[in-house]
């Protein structure tokens, strides 16, 4: 019997065009709605809902990190962006765990791929190892390694005070008549409400589409592959929920394989299908959702060692906990 033969062949080409048209349908959606709220959410007043060092200040964070389908190139910036800004290092930790790991992108393909009942349970496990894991690294002090990003200011106060002359460094004032350069104001009888720029929100929506359906893509063939040409009974005496070693294997390779969400939920669904263990499927899911290399390096950039390894060490925790947990619940959840 062959490895490749036709019918194989057939299932593959079928089962990628199938997860192709559904999960690029469903990311262009989500990402309007998720474009729409950040359009409705300006950054001075996600930094003041995280400036709250108190329980509303981490239910804050959780809830913004939830909305942002960010990557590692731009929740780091951002996440450097908040401590400048005086926000609490607890909510910013809770906001860096839940951001990759239970953003729309990756809720609603849990959603069409597993169903309610198994999101529900990834949602619940996620946001609280997050909220616990930002509130005890505050507790125990580690907002103390975190780099100091601030600029110094000891010049600034030990400048002199300039007399202000008339000079070419110090032009007299002018007086600002009506002109094209300076209209004078409108008068304006009532405030205008801005209108949701929805064209503009579609054209961002589908630029980040484009960014990601390398990726989307690559996740589909491997998923189809697998569909197509791997024994079941291969995957499932590797991977399943027989194998003690699956979980905390799956948690901690996830993490060098650097896969985007986009690539692993395609990858993993297909696995199911061929018998991986649900527990190892959402510890390879989170453990390479939850961190990589790539962000690793570039946090080193605003923490010293001692956070990056309890920042890794919580994502391997979440990763094989979870796992563990859709074990036992697998009964229910089938």
């Amino acid at each position: 019997m062959s490895f490749f033969n036709s019918q194989s062949l057939q299932d593959a080409a079928a089962m990628f065009v199938f997860l192709a048209l559904e999960l690029s349908l469903l990311f262009i959606l989500i990402s309007v709605a998720v474009a729409a709220i950040q359009h409705k959410l300006p950054a001075g007043k996600v930094q003041s809902l995280l400036s709250n060092k108190k329980g509303s200040g981490y239910l804050s964070a959780a809830a913004i990190g939830s909305v942002t389908p960010f990557c590692s190139c731009s929740t780091i910036p951002m996440l450097g962006g908040l401590l400048r800004a005086g926000a609490g290092f607890g909510p910013t930790m809770t906001f860096l765990f839940v951001s990759p790991l239970l953003n729309p992108i990756i809720v609603g393909l849990l959603w069409l791929t597993f169903g309610w009942k198994v999101t529900l349970v990834y949602a619940a496990a996620t946001l609280f190892i997050s909220l616990v894991a930002g509130y005890l690294l505050d507790r125990l002090g580690f907002g103390r390694y975190v780099k100091q990003t601030t600029p110094k200011a000891s010049a600034c106060r030990t400048a002199k005070p300039v007399e202000t002359k008339t000079s070419c460094c110090a032009p007299k004032p002018v007086e600002i008549k009506a002109s094209c350069c300076a209209p004078k104001p409108a008068q304006q009888s009532q405030p205008v409400k801005a209108a949701m720029p929805w064209r503009q929100l579609w054209r961002e929506a589908l630029g980040q589409f484009r960014t990601v359906f390398p990726y989307l893509m690559l996740g589909v063939a491997i998923g189809a592959f697998t569909y197509g040409f791997v024994p079941s009974e291969w995957i499932a005496a590797h991977t399943g929920s027989d194998n003690p070693l699956a979980i905390p294997l799956a948690a901690v390779v996830g993490i060098p394989l650097y896969l985007r969400v986009e690539t692993l939920i395609p990858m993993a669904s297909m696995f199911a299908l061929k018998g991986m263990g649900l527990g190892a499927l959402m510890a390879l899911i989170i453990g390479g959702a939850g961190a990589s290399l790539t962000e690793l390096i570039l946090l080193k950039a605003l923490f010293r060692k001692q956070i990056l390894i309890a920042f890794l060490l919580v994502i391997i925790g979440t990763a094989i906990s979870a796992g563990y947990l859709f074990t036992a619940l697998a009964p229910w959840l089938a």
